[in-house]
């Protein structure tokens, strides 16, 4: 099978080639079996997600005192107002 593509497309993978030491063909075989791979970003991450341990109570309490002891008061002056 060939593809024909857009020359300025052709030359930005001849410059990804170069940078990657590889052929122009391996570039665009590399990029066109990562849109068939299955495991897209979004399936990643979740599944990096899930396989995280849950925190204990304790940890969240910690989280949300941390949290709390980090806003700043809300003012109704501007930074100009002072």
């Amino acid at each position: 099978m060939t593809i024909h593509i857009p020359d300025d497309l052709a030359c930005g993978l001849e410059g990804i080639a170069a940078a990657q030491q590889k052929s122009v063909e391996q570039v665009a075989l590399e990029g066109l079996r990562s849109l068939f791979d299955g495991s897209s970003s979004p399936d990643v991450v979740l599944r990096a997600v899930r396989g995280l341990s849950h925190p204990s109570a304790a940890a969240v309490d910690d989280l949300d005192a941390a949290i709390a002891a980090a806003r700043l008061p809300v003012g109704d002056q501007g930074a100009f107002d002072r």
